[in-house]
């Protein structure tokens, strides 16, 4: 069956890769890494790795075991994008996606130059979502790779938000995550950074999900921002969880 996960945007999560490597400053304190660390000490076998990347091809068919429709974040203990993942993979997980097209599959990159060499490769199926990480706004290029795609449903996650993002393209995206950090080492977040973000998916009608403050005590800091939680999807999706 699915894992069911506690991310407040999605409903469970399919890891067919595992692992990967730092490339930019959100990824610092990575949660992934920490998991995964923490997997392997308790002898869990997809983690006998660690965070080094590894491909589990006995994943691969997972999605046609689960019946219920379901909103499915991809590889949330990796990237998809990664540079150590074959063309050859990534397009036999997108087609994977395709044919199972009762669920809603969220894929999520840092790596946005590489979603931009593959685009013409990419059929993208109706059913999946495609999205970049951006923690501030040196890395706000992100954006403009993830318009050049035909992805049917375009999203940013700004999380972990760790710096003002005062330029931002909205145009044609159709949502927007906002988050802080969270852990040991988490690094604090703003609150003026994030009603500036959500002052301009307001000004353009751009669906705002708020998912955290973050912090050391995350779930004591909530997820309220001005007195109201913010949960909104893209258009025309209700999931059970939201």
């Amino acid at each position: 069956m699915a894992i069911n996960s506690s991310i407040e945007w999605t409903e469970s999560t399919w890891n067919p890769i595992t692992g990967c490597t730092k490339i930019s400053l959100g990824c610092v304190n990575c949660y992934a890494e920490r998991m995964a660390y923490r997997l392997q000490a308790m002898g869990q076998y997809n983690y006998k790795n660690g965070f080094e990347l590894t491909i589990h091809k006995e994943s691969f068919s997972l999605p046609e075991t689960w019946k219920k429709p379901q909103i499915i974040f991809v590889n949330s203990m990796s990237d998809l994008f990664h540079k150590d993942v074959p063309d050859k993979i990534i397009l036999e997980l997108i087609e994977i996606m395709r044919t199972n097209n009762r669920h809603i599959f969220q894929i999520l990159t840092k790596r946005s130059e590489r979603l931009a060499l593959l685009e013409k490769k990419i059929q993208w199926p109706e059913n999946v979502w495609m999205g970049v990480s951006v923690e501030n706004q040196k890395y706000t290029y992100r954006i403009d790779h993830l318009l050049q795609t035909s992805a049917r449903i375009k999203f940013i996650s700004f999380e972990p938000l760790i710096g003002r993002v005062s330029k931002v393209k909205l145009k044609g995206v159709d949502w927007v995550i906002v988050g802080g950090e969270s852990g040991p080492k988490a690094r604090p977040i703003d609150e003026e950074w994030v009603i500036k973000l959500r002052d301009l998916c307001l000004s353009v009608k751009t669906p705002f999900f708020f998912k955290q403050w973050g912090g050391v005590r995350k779930k004591e800091n909530g997820r309220s921002l001005q007195g109201k939680i913010w949960n909104e999807w893209p258009k025309s999706i209700s999931p059970s969880s939201a």
